[in-house]
């Protein structure tokens, strides 16, 4: 697996439009508590997969409004 070093804010998913389409289909019928619970489930699931603190906390820093 490729170590990740710095945060890539740069485009860098191919089939963009497919994953968003994927996200909108996973909340349909879903209600707001349990849509909140797939949001919470997918971000542990990708931060386990980032497996940096340093770039979690980086992407936390850069996400917020």
């Amino acid at each position: 697996m490729k170590n990740i070093q710095t945060l890539n804010t740069a485009p860098n998913m191919p089939r963009h439009d497919d994953v968003y389409e994927a996200l909108i289909k996973a909340h349909d019928g879903l209600s707001i508590a349990d849509s909140a619970k797939l949001n919470a489930n997918l971000i542990l699931l990708l931060v386990n997969h980032i497996g940096s603190y340093d770039i979690v906390t980086e992407a936390i820093e850069k996400a917020m409004p």
